[in-house]
């Protein structure tokens, strides 16, 4: 698993970079001053503002918060169509790609 984030902070914490070896994930940073480095992650932060957040508060518990997380990724990755994929979803474009070509099984390295 790739854990991906900007040169924050975060990374000299211990804690931080303990857990991240507990799930045997691989630290992903982009380069230092290159925002195209980030660009798919803050794509996703800003539609997920803007297609959640601010169009299904305001919130009133945590547990509301949280249920709606799961339905909007669910969502997002099975239904919506997304135009840079060619109008399907993540879902089934990563279906696509698998079925095209045999790619080696991916294993978690611990």
């Amino acid at each position: 698993m790739t854990h991906h984030s900007d040169r924050g902070v975060q990374y000299r914490a211990l804690r931080y970079t303990e857990r991240l070896a507990d799930e045997a994930a691989v630290a992903s940073v982009g380069s230092r001053g290159d925002s195209y480095d980030n660009a798919l992650a803050e794509a996703f932060n800003s539609l997920f503002k803007a297609e959640l957040i601010r169009n299904r508060g305001p919130w009133t518990s945590i547990n509301d918060v949280e249920i709606a997380v799961a339905e909007y990724i669910d969502w997002f990755n099975r239904r919506r169509l997304h135009g840079e994929l060619g109008h399907v979803t993540p879902a089934e474009h990563e279906a696509a790609y698998f079925a095209a070509e045999p790619h080696p099984p991916l294993q978690k390295t611990r």
